[in-house]
C-alpha cells in the first residue's frame, strides 16, 4: 500500500503570464481526509485538476497514489473526481448514469450504486435535469464511490447546496470513507465543513501554499500572545511570528510553535481556533490587516 495519496515538489502551473500555482511542496498520507481551503483564484481548482490528470504542470512534479496522474487506465480507475457544481448529464436518467458508469469503470460496484440510489429514494427513470441540487450532488457522489477508487477528489461539491442538503452530502461522504477505506481531498470555502470532516488541512492563497498538515496539530501549534505595546517577551528559537497587530495600548502576536515542546512563553497563551488560524494566513498572504472582511468572504 502506498504511504502517500499526493506528493508534489516545486509544483507550478502557469497560463501564459499568469501563475495559477507556484512552487508547491506537499505530502499527504494515505487514509487522510484533506480539506483544501483558500479564496477564489488561490489555485485550489488548479491543484485538483493537476491531481486528477486533467492538466499537466508547467514545472515541478506530482505523484498521486505513487504514479503520475492519469498515467494509464489503471491509475485513472484508482481516482474518482467530482468537479464543481457536481456535473451530471441533464438529458440522461439516473439509470443511464449508472449504466454509463458500469461501462466506463472496470472496478464498478453495481450493488453499491443500486443500493445507494434505492436508499436515497430516487427514481432510476428520472432524468438528472429534473433532480434538485442536493439530489444531483448525491448522484455524483454515488457514481464516484461506485467506481471503487482509492482516492476521491471533490472540487467545491457543496457550495451551491442548502444547509440540509450539504449536511446530508457530508454525512454520506463520511460513511463512504468508513465503509470503503478511501482517502479524500475536499476543496471548500466553508471552514465549518472542513472542521467537521477533515483531519488534514491545506491552505492556499496567492497561488502559493501557506500551510499544510494534520489539522489538530496545526491548531495546537498556533497561539495568540497579547501584552502592553512593545512589552512582549523575547521569543525563543522555534517560534515563528505569523502576524503582528499594534494598537495604542497593546501588541498582539499570532505565533506558530515549530518545536516538539511548548516553551514557557506559550504555556498560558490561548490557542487559535481553526477559523482564526486560516484567516490569519489568508490576511498575511493578501497583505491586509483589515479583520472586517476576509479574503474568503470577499470572494464568496
Amino acid at each position: 500500500m502506498n504511504t502517500q495519496i499526493l506528493h508534489t515538489r516545486a509544483l507550478t502551473k502557469r497560463y501564459g503570464h499568469h501563475t495559477a500555482l507556484d512552487d508547491v511542496d506537499l505530502d499527504l498520507p494515505t487514509g487522510a481526509i484533506v480539506g483544501l481551503v483558500g479564496p477564489n483564484g488561490a489555485g485550489k481548482s488548479t491543484l485538483l485538476a493537476l491531481a486528477s490528470g486533467l492538466i499537466r504542470p508547467t514545472s515541478g512534479t506530482i505523484d498521486v497514489l505513487g504514479t503520475r496522474p492519469a498515467a494509464d487506465a489503471a491509475q485513472l480507475a484508482r481516482v474518482g473526481f467530482v468537479a464543481q457544481d457536481t456535473p451530471v448529464y441533464a438529458g440522461l436518467t439516473i439509470a443511464d448514469h449508472l449504466r454509463l458508469g458500469r461501462h466506463l469503470n472496470p472496478r464498478w460496484d453495481t450493488a453499491l450504486a443500486d443500493n445507494r440510489i434505492r436508499a436515497l429514494g430516487l427514481d432510476p427513470d428520472k432524468k438528472a435535469g429534473r433532480l434538485s441540487g442536493g439530489q444531483r450532488a448525491q448522484l455524483a457522489l454515488t457514481i464516484a464511490a461506485a467506481k471503487r477508487p482509492e482516492l476521491l477528489i471533490f472540487d467545491e461539491p457543496v457550495a451551491a447546496l442548502d444547509p440540509l442538503a450539504r449536511r446530508a452530502f457530508l454525512q454520506n461522504l463520511m460513511e463512504f470513507v468508513a465503509d470503503l477505506d478511501i482517502s479524500v481531498i475536499l476543496s471548500s470555502h466553508l471552514l465549518s465543513d472542513v472542521e467537521r470532516v477533515c483531519d488534514h488541512l491545506i491552505v492556499l492563497a496567492e497561488a502559493r501554499l501557506q500551510i499544510a498538515g494534520e489539522t489538530d496539530r496545526l491548531v495546537a501549534a498556533h497561539h495568540r500572545l497579547v501584552g502592553p505595546r512593545g512589552d512582549l517577551p523575547d521569543l525563543p528559537p522555534g517560534i515563528d511570528v505569523i502576524a503582528t497587530d499594534h494598537t495604542e495600548r497593546q501588541t498582539t502576536l499570532i505565533v506558530r510553535n515549530t518545536g516538539p515542546d511548548t516553551p514557557p512563553a506559550l504555556r498560558d497563551a490561548p490557542h487559535l481556533d481553526l477559523e482564526d488560524m486560516v484567516l490569519t494566513y489568508l490576511h498575511r498572504a493578501a497583505g491586509t490587516t483589515d479583520q472586517t472582511k476576509t479574503p474568503m468572504e470577499a470572494n464568496r
